[in-house]
């Protein structure tokens, strides 16, 4: 690229973009396929953003399928601030556009070397549960993968779910936790009437028998950049949410308002415990709130299951299960389409 393109208004617009991106990239790839579009085929017009606003996520999820696994599930209003004036708007993009046209995609190739940074980061962070056993896996340096990379450092809060995951799901089912669920026989009346709905919604052959049920954790599954509220449930009647920044008087309220639960739990750094407990206090919903727990109590538990007492029981199966998490939540970090990618475009990185 040009020195007069590396300090140019779109080029900095567009580093913006990338940072602020998380691994998925759904937003640079969108920039990329337009300008790709734009210098192979020019079916559309640059300057009018409605003539390719809609095509383009077209475009973008089609490439998406191949280098990332899944495409963006976002709201429509979210996925179009792409072309917002403080992202990339028409303006930016065609001067985007001619500096691509004339270096023979040369911005397309710089995107997806970005994309390809991320990839490998990624996989680092992968390998480190396959090099590691119990005994050596230690949390923070798994943390540190994600934490000490500017690539993975906007997807670190799926990381701290997916370790909370990891942890309390094979902790639960190793100690072979169980609920009871038994109808009030105070309600006979009312039990024989809806016979059926017991029968049903409960799995009730005989209503005024009980069932047991093991006790499970279940993540709610791949949220929006810009989504809040619940990260995970439990059928014992826990809410779950992950905090790995500051929690602001604004998201805190949001979990009172959003998540329709009386025992919550919130994990997050030990630097935002006090803060955290004080915006509960103001908000009048601490009896919400079960408990906070603490990444130095995570560590401590992480340590007892990987130490020799454990690690045939729950050590190596945290581990198996965070490359599990890692590879639903992160599909890039085992593709093996991107290099194939980039050949076949011919893109000089």
């Amino acid at each position: 690229m040009s020195e007069n393109f590396d300090n140019s208004t779109s080029k900095i617009a567009l580093d913006s973009l990338i940072k602020k991106s998380r691994v998925h990239f759904y937003k640079p790839i969108q920039i990329a396929e337009i300008l790709f579009r734009d210098r192979v085929f020019s079916d559309f017009e640059i300057e009018d953003l409605e003539t390719y606003r809609n095509e383009s996520k077209k475009w973008r999820d089609e490439i998406c399928k191949l280098l990332v696994g899944r495409i963006s599930t976002s709201s429509q209003k979210y996925q179009d601030d792409l072309f917002n004036k403080n992202a990339i708007p028409p303006e930016l993009l065609k001067e985007l556009a001619i500096e691509n046209k004339k270096n023979n995609g040369n911005v397309e190739a710089y995107i997806y070397k970005r994309f390809k940074n991320k990839f490998s980061d990624l996989s680092d962070a992968l390998n480190y549960c396959d090099q590691n056993n119990s005994l050596t896996f230690k949390l923070n340096e798994f943390l540190n993968n994600f934490s000490s990379k500017p690539g993975l450092k906007r997807s670190i809060d799926k990381i701290y779910e997916i370790t909370v995951y990891s942890l309390f799901s094979n902790l639960i089912e190793e100690m072979g936790i169980k609920i009871k669920l038994q109808i009030n026989n105070d309600k006979k009346e009312l039990i024989n009437d809806f016979e059926d709905f017991t029968k049903k919604i409960f799995g009730l052959n005989n209503p005024f028998a009980s069932n047991e049920y093991p006790a499970k954790l279940f993540r709610v599954g791949i949220t929006n950049a810009a989504d809040r509220g619940l990260d995970m449930w439990a059928n014992f009647g826990l809410a779950i949410q992950i905090k790995h920044i500051s929690l602001t008087e604004e998201i805190a309220f949001d979990i009172n308002q959003s998540i329709q639960a009386d025992r919550i739990i919130i994990v997050c750094k030990d630097a935002e415990h006090k803060i955290i407990s004080s915006i509960i206090n103001q908000l009048g919903i601490k009896s919400q709130i079960q408990s906070i727990i603490t990444l130095s109590e995570l560590s401590n538990w992480y340590s007892k299951c990987m130490n020799s007492k454990y690690q045939s029981k729950l050590g190596n199966k945290i581990i198996n299960s965070l490359k599990k998490q890692i590879k639903i939540e992160f599909p890039s970090s085992e593709n093996r389409y991107i290099n194939q990618f980039i050949q076949s475009r011919g893109y000089q990185i």
